[in-house]
């Protein structure tokens, strides 16, 4: 049991990217607050500054949006390349026909032959 739970325990980089990305989630939630706030502020006569409060969070929002973007960006190319997921890749052997493309019911069906296209690595 214990090796279990160790095993599915959150690394280092895992957690870290889920602070970010709640952080993100947090102060996109903040960003209706602000613009409350901000529009109070304006009718008190401190224009410039609840502008540059309702300014100040859309921006660190959007900051901390793309950061959570690239940081799970580069989290999934990590696991994808370091084989965290049981993905297999096939060689051109273990590729196989599963349909017989003359005994199917499709019109527009093209069959390609082996030197009309590329494989895209």
């Amino acid at each position: 049991m214990t090796g279990w739970h160790a095993e599915r325990t959150p690394g280092r980089p895992a957690r870290a990217m889920i602070a970010v990305t709640l952080l993100a989630l947090l102060l996109v939630a903040a960003v209706p607050v602000a613009l409350l706030a901000a529009v109070v502020m304006m009718m008190l006569g401190y224009v410039i500054g609840g502008l540059a409060l309702f300014g100040g969070s859309v921006l660190a929002a959007a900051i901390a949006v793309a950061l959570a973007g690239m940081s799970g960006m580069r989290h999934l190319r990590k696991l994808l390349s370091g084989g965290g997921f049981g993905v297999v890749r096939l060689n051109g052997s273990q590729y196989t026909d599963a349909a017989d493309p003359q005994g199917s019911d499709h019109t527009s069906l093209v069959q390609l032959d082996r030197n009309e296209y590329t494989e895209v690595r």
